[in-house]
């Protein structure tokens, strides 16, 4: 059986335990966040994110690529510019 003092500090540890996990999955969220800002910033997104910019579905968005919209793919893996979204929007603008 265990004593009080051996119970407390089980329990103190566990605290810890969670309170540190806490701060790992906080810093890895901020990191995602930063990362996600800083690789809009440069210009290029997926289509997902083109869609949130534009302010459009996802299945618009795709609309878009048939009236004309420009996406780069490489290997499969499509990327649209902000530039192309804005200077499409501004086309399609009346």
């Amino acid at each position: 059986m265990k004593s009080k003092g051996e119970i407390h500090m089980n329990v103190d540890i566990t605290n810890r335990e969670i309170a540190i996990e806490e701060l790992i999955v906080d810093a890895v969220n901020k990191a995602i966040q930063v990362a996600q800002h800083q690789f809009i910033e440069s210009g290029w997104m997926t289509l997902k994110d083109g869609a949130k910019y534009a302010g459009v579905s996802y299945n618009t968005f795709i609309k878009f690529r048939v009236m004309g919209l420009k996406v780069c793919e490489v290997d499969g893996v499509k990327r649209v510019s902000r530039k192309e979204i804005d200077s499409f929007l501004e086309r399609h603008s009346f």
